[in-house]
């Protein structure tokens, strides 16, 4: 099924010809990330498995929707992480869950990342994904 956040990133980095230009753009990406609350830059919510430090928090609405913020002290992996963000935040924990973020391999990401930055974004997804279960979970027992 296609996401229309999504087919806009595809799109958006199919404008840049060079990986130079989309780093860049991964770049922007991360400055345009809204800041993290001080209380979340801490070990509780630092995410393991990523070179940079990278901290990730998310909370739950009233009506059931994950909603995250992050930051990184590394430009393109703060830009990777607003990424993921676009396109999780919002959804419920089942759709987070379930998702297929086939942008991923759509825009050539994952296969131009070093295999450290590679591994930070698996680790991120990860960590978005264990947030969603918790929550999933915490719903179903009331």
């Amino acid at each position: 099924m296609r996401d229309p956040i999504q087919e806009q990133i595809v799109a958006d980095f199919e404008l840049f010809d060079d990986w130079m230009d989309k780093y860049n753009y991964l770049i922007e990406l991360g400055g345009s990330l809204p800041p993290l609350d001080p209380a979340f830059r801490t070990d509780r919510y630092a995410i393991s498995g990523c070179q940079s430090r990278v901290w990730l928090a998310a909370t739950l609405s009233d009506d059931g929707r994950v909603h995250f913020s992050a930051d990184s002290d590394a430009i393109i992996t703060k830009g990777i992480i607003s990424l993921l963000i676009r396109v999780l935040d919002g959804r419920t924990p089942r759709e987070i869950i379930d998702a297929d973020l086939y942008f991923i391999d759509r825009t050539g990401l994952r296969e131009n990342l070093s295999p450290t930055r590679a591994n930070g974004l698996g680790a991120m997804l990860k960590q978005m994904r264990m947030y969603a279960l918790a929550f999933q979970a915490q719903n179903e027992k009331q």
